[in-house]
Parts: structure tokens; sequence; C-alpha cells
């Protein structure tokens, strides 16, 4: 098994988070997964909720699909097809994806309208992963039913409401008053799957769905004010981070898709407007009122898509910012250690069918955070909300999505350019990339095949002047100061580089301070180049950032990269 630098890899921490996807299923439940887990409770609970249907089956299908390429391993395809065949049993005849009844808690069953962005999410993961035509056929029904149900005006179509039933909309004066309620909700966040799937496919309905839901937004909503900046009034959810985020993303992928350069405009305002309500670490609020002191690793995966799209579309700025997100908050947000967990010995304290205290650190070991601190997995402040969930089921399954975006974007290009994008380990047909930050300013990048030019995004932090480029047996090295050194990207540019060749580029890595302001606390962060060494004050039930080591060289360890025999990409 070969060496590599012991720095973080992406498809490691997939692996790992494949724990807590494959432990959220309630056996007393038919697989029905639990939502989330108070993990400050003693004994730690894990509850069900009423996102348990195609809201959660649909982020835990698509981790499942999206960490089997990510890894090349098979290990989870039982708990994969549980996932699938729980979610095509949710299909109504009219092809939308209902939630079941819970009459004892007076939960009807009901289309919601946030559940379908989830559930064509994995079908459509599903299709571009396997090809499966079952998969293509559900969303083809999928996509005419969501086409079908939206309220067609002149100049506008929407949703009036949150949930769809089989006899149609709850309310026809909702429909007469053109009521919209949340439209980046219900509507917003579809584009980025729509699209997608119309780009795998061809369905044109799946397209004048985007184009609609885009007029919607921009232009009609009001979900946006004029600045970029979220609508705060109560009707928008109070400016919720996580679907606001994720229907930029939708947006900027559609603006790139049909060459809209004034939607781009439009997204990129918004995105840097979020930005700065974000830590440069990657934390982000829940929304501008309650739930403002508490982080949803949804967001920062939305923060990571956006920031993503936007940088292939030309804006390569951006790139340092997805970098530092996954670096920093993502890895951070994972469970990894549970020692400050206690479960319960046995099933006595349990409510089959709502709760269960048994296992529930070792069930959810991996998981992202649900609603976490900038300096704590765990959110417990006076304000706001207080304590409220430590996990929950739809960042476990975004998580794995942020950590897939990252992966699948660490290299880009064809045979004539090649481009490292974010300086993290990753083995591609092409290229290899070993990352030694953040202990050393190294990466060392393994040629597979004859290439025109291979290109490496060098960090703003590291200058030029000190930037080595060393090929094998020192012919064709150069520095940062040489004539022909960069290309018209700003990328570092390495010629012709042959298969076999090993290419190893070096660079300065400066740590700095910055004061980072979360909900109006302030918080002294410590850095090492784009890795968060240290924060204060520190948290206290599972500090973040805390136990980071920084050493002379990288440590190394035992470990085979997986490389796809096929790339395919979101």
């Amino acid at each position: 098994m070969p060496e590599i630098p012991d720095t973080v890899l992406l498809e490691e921490r997939a692996e790992l988070a494949m724990n807590a996807v494959a432990g959220l299923p309630d056996d007393d439940m038919g697989g029905i997964p639990y939502f989330s887990a108070d993990l400050l409770a003693r004994p730690a609970v894990l509850r069900h909720g009423d996102w348990d249907w195609g809201s959660s089956h649909g982020r835990l299908l698509d981790a499942c699909l999206l960490a089997r390429h990510m890894t090349g391993k098979n290990t989870w395809r039982e708990v994969e097809r549980g996932f699938r065949t729980r979610l095509t049993g949710f299909f109504g005849a009219d092809g939308l994806s209902y939630r079941l009844a819970r009459p004892e808690v007076g939960w009807p069953a009901n289309a919601n309208l946030i559940d379908q962005r989830a559930v064509l999410l994995s079908l459509t993961t599903w299709f571009v992963s396997d090809g499966d035509p079952e998969a293509k056929r559900l969303v083809d029904r999928h996509v005419a039913a969501l086409k079908r149900i939206a309220i067609k005006e002149r100049d506008v179509w929407f949703y009036p409401a949150s949930e769809y039933t089989p006899d149609g909309w709850p309310s026809p004066n909702a429909v007469a008053l053109h009521l919209a309620p949340d439209p980046a909700s219900f509507s917003g966040r579809l584009i980025m799957p729509l699209l997608r799937y119309h780009q795998a496919t061809g369905n044109e309905d799946a397209l004048e769905l985007c184009g609609w839901f885009a007029r919607l937004i921009v232009h009609k909503s009001g979900v946006y004010n004029e600045d970029g900046s979220f609508n705060a009034a109560r009707a928008y959810r109070s400016g919720h981070f996580h679907t606001r985020l994720g229907t930029l993303e939708g947006l900027a992928r559609y603006a790139a898709h049909t060459g809209d350069h004034e939607l781009t405009a439009f997204a990129r305002r918004s995105y840097d407007w979020a930005l700065g309500q974000a830590t440069a670490f990657g934390w982000t609020p829940g929304d501008l009122s309650d739930q403002r002191y508490e982080h949803e690793s949804c967001s920062l995966v939305d923060l990571i898509g956006t920031g993503i799209t936007l940088a292939r579309s030309g804006h390569t700025a951006y790139w340092g910012v997805v970098e530092r997100f996954l670096r920093n908050h993502l890895a951070e947000s994972q469970l990894l250690d549970l020692s400050w967990v206690e479960s319960a010995p046995d099933a006595s304290g349990d409510e089959p069918g709502w709760t269960t205290h048994v296992r529930v650190g070792e069930r959810v070991l991996g998981a992202f955070a649900g609603y976490g601190a900038p300096n704590d997995y765990v959110c417990d402040v006076e304000l706001g909300r207080g304590h409220t969930a430590d996990v929950q089921a739809c960042c476990v399954g975004s998580g794995v999505r942020g950590l897939f975006w990252g992966w699948n974007s660490i290299v880009t290009g064809d045979e004539r350019t090649v481009s490292v994008n974010l300086l993290l380990t990753r083995a591609t047909r092409q290229v290899t990339v070993l990352s030694h930050l953040p202990h050393e300013g190294r990466v060392d990048l393994e040629v597979h095949e004859d290439l025109g030019e291979l290109r490496l995004r060098v960090p703003s932090w590291a200058g030029y002047a000190k930037i080595r480029v060393t090929r094998d047996g020192g012919s064709g090295s150069f520095d940062g100061t040489q004539a022909g050194a960069w290309a018209p990207d700003g990328y570092l540019s390495i010629r012709a580089p042959r298969r076999g060749e090993r290419v190893t580029v070096t660079f300065p890595v400066p740590e700095s301070t910055s004061t980072e302001v979360a909900a109006g606390r302030e918080y002294q962060v410590r850095w090492r180049g784009d890795d968060v060494i240290g924060i204060s004050p520190e948290g206290t039930a599972r500090p973040m950032y805390s136990g980071r080591k920084v050493h002379p060289t990288a440590p190394r360890r035992d470990y085979e990269l997986s490389r796809p025999a096929k790339e395919w990409t979101w």
C-alpha cells in the first residue's frame, strides 16, 4: 500500500460519514431513519421527526451514491438498497413523493414541497451514477408532476403552499390571492437538481421549470433584496440561510448553462453578501432571527456548491473560499470523537417508533453537525432557541455532498489542460495530487498521462517570489519569478508534463490571526495558510479546532487512494 501525506482526505471523510448514514435507520420502523440526535442528553437520544420520509431518504440515498463513487467501495450497497426501495415506495399515483401519515401526532399524508428537492436530487444522482432506467422513469414522472401542479400565470409560475395533497392544493384561496409562501424553499432549491437532470437526459420540462422558477425568485418573489441581502421578513423564513444559499447555487448553475451574465452577477452579489454574514472558515448563521446562532452543515455545503459553480464560471478567486470551507468547518463539523457522548446500556428508556437511547453515539459517529457553534459541535447558547439538536439527517447527507463537490473539483480539465484547483489530496486518471498542507507548503503532482499543460492554483497568501517548481531530475525546474511561470488565469503553469513525471511545488505558509464575528460574537482565530489552528474562546461540549497539530514535515500514512475508471460530476 503506498505511503501518502497524512493530511485531510475527503474520500476518507465520506467513508467515515457512511457510518452515520447506515446508523440512522430504525429497525422498529421498517428502516425509516431517525431524523435528529441530542448528544447532550444523558443518555443521548435519537428522535424521529416529520422529515423522515422523502427528505431524509433523498438526502441519505444521495450520500450513499456519492460516497460509493468517491471511495470505489460497495460496502454500503444494502444500506443504499434500503433507502432506494423505501424512497420509491413513497411515490403517489400522481408522481409526487408523499410523507406517510402519523395520525397519533396529527401528521397527515402530504407531498411536502421541501421534500421534493431531496427526492429529485437523489434520483438524479442515481441516474447519473448508474444509468438505471427505473431512476429515469421515476424522475420523468416526478418532473411532469412538478410542472403539472405549478400555478401558471402569464409572467410567473409558483406553488401556493408548502403541502400538496391527493385532492390538490389545500387552499384554493391561496391561488386566488397569488400567495407564494417562501418561494426559495419550495421552488428555488429545485433549480439545481432540475437542471442537472436536464443536462443528463435532455428533459425539456425540467429546463422549463428552471426558467420559470428563476424568474419567480429574481423578479417576483422579494426573497432577495436589491443589494443581494436576504429578506428577513418572517414570511420568508426570516432569511433562512440554507434555502437561500441552495437557491443561489441553482441560479448560478442556470446562469452558467444559459450564458446569462446578468443572472451570474445577481448570484455573485448575493453570495458575497452571504459570505459577509459567515466567518472566513465557514460557519454560517441559520437565519437572520432566532436561528442566527445555529449553524447548519447544509448551509455550508450550499456555500461550497455555489462557490464551486461561480469558480468554474471563471470567477476563480472563489476557489480559495471553497478550500477554506472544506479544510475547516466542514472537516471540523464531522463527529469523530465520542468521549463526551453517553449512551444507554439497554432499551428500557426507549419509545419504540419515536426515540432510542441505545448506542446513539456509535450510530451517529461520522455525522456532520446539525446545529453548531463557531467553536463547538454543539450550539447551546442562552440566546435564540437555545440548545435544540446536534445531529440532523439532512446535514449528514449534505455533508457527504459537500465532500463530493470538493473532491470532484480538486482536478478538472482535459488532455490539453488539467487544472488543480484545490490543494487537497486526490487521485485521478491523469494526475495524483498529494498535499502536505498545512504542515508544509508543498504539493506533489504525479503525472499519469502525457499532458499539454498542468496548472496549479497557488493561494494568494503564498505570494510568488519564493515559489519553487521541481520536475524530475531538475530538468525544467523553475521559480515563481520566471517569465512564463504563470498562465493567463493566474495559475502556475507546468508545460508538457510527461507520463511518470513527478512535479513538486513548494511555497511559504504564513501564520496569521483574524477576528471573526458570528451572530454578533467575536472570536480570535489563528491561521496557518488556509487552515485554522486555534479559536479563542474555545468550545465546551465538543470543542472545534483546539486539537489541530502542525508538524515541521507532514506525517505519513499508508493509504490506497481511489481512482475512478469513469468520472462523473454534478
